[in-house]
């Protein structure tokens, strides 16, 4: 469904508010995390016009609960970002997350399609193609979670199957998915749940962060690259006050931006 490509139609209320709620749960265990079962909200099956879709592709890497890198931060990342977009939004959200083969059919019921640690993932030249049509059939992927130049260089293998002939560049800062809700006109380093062991904003040699694009013939974005950060981390940890609110606060920004443009451009 299509939304009307307006900031009045959709009314944010103030990120503080999602952040002070007691519904988000805790699950922090002295320094570190653990795991838990996430029971299926109430209303986990409700039809609603937008779905949190993760791609499940296949690729090498690790995981938890022995499901592969692109289950990374699952579900609680998707569970937190939900609640935050049904109360800064009006868009018509399903509480819970779902899971999509980059072969599957029913991607293209979906404007937005989220892929993390994609420093590992594999996309053979059959998903790359259907990947390719649902991205300029008005589809829209924001990738995240992946860092330095190893992992760089196992994301573009891939990106380049879907796209041998469309370039990778900067997002400038007036684009308007920096823009169509949330001006976000400061960009900072956005580091997972492993800043608090090391005082370090970046893994491996991703010292610095990029927002970077792949565009279509009339300049809209298909591809929001998230590249040395980590906003399923900030949107996961939500709960946790040891991880500071301002990196959350501004991972839904990004995220619920990145949301709008998909659904109105």
């Amino acid at each position: 469904m299509t939304l009307q490509s307006t900031r009045g139609w959709i009314l944010a209320t103030p990120l503080a508010l999602l952040l002070a709620s007691p519904l988000l749960p805790q699950r922090y265990r002295g320094r570190f995390y653990e795991d838990e079962y996430m029971p299926p909200p109430p209303d986990a099956n409700e039809e609603t016009e937008y779905y949190f879709v993760r791609l499940a592709y296949q690729g090498g890497g690790y995981g938890r609960r022995g499901s592969g890198a692109w289950m990374t931060d699952s579900p609680a990342a998707e569970r937190h970002f939900l609640q935050g977009v049904r109360r800064l939004t009006n868009i018509h959200t399903r509480s819970m997350e779902k899971y999509l083969r980059p072969l599957d059919p029913e991607i293209f019921n979906h404007p937005w399609i989220y892929a993390v640690e994609v420093g590992y993932w594999r996309l053979n030249p059959e998903e790359a193609a259907q990947m390719r049509e649902y991205l300029l059939r008005g589809g829209f992927l924001m990738v995240d979670d992946f860092h330095g130049a190893y992992q760089w260089e196992g994301f573009f293998a891939s990106m380049r199957r879907v796209f041998p002939d469309r370039p990778i560049v900067d997002i400038e800062p007036t684009d308007a998915v920096f823009h169509v809700l949330y001006d976000i006109d400061q960009k900072v380093q956005v580091p997972g749940i492993q800043y608090l062991r090391s005082g370090s904003t970046f893994e491996q040699d991703g010292v610095t962060p990029h927002w970077r694009g792949i565009y279509d013939d009339r300049g809209r974005l298909l591809v929001a690259i998230n590249f040395n950060m980590d906003l399923g981390d900030a949107w996961e940890h939500a709960d946790l006050p040891q991880y500071p609110e301002q990196w959350t606060a501004l991972s839904y920004r990004f995220g619920i931006n990145y949301i709008i443009y998909a659904m109105t451009h």
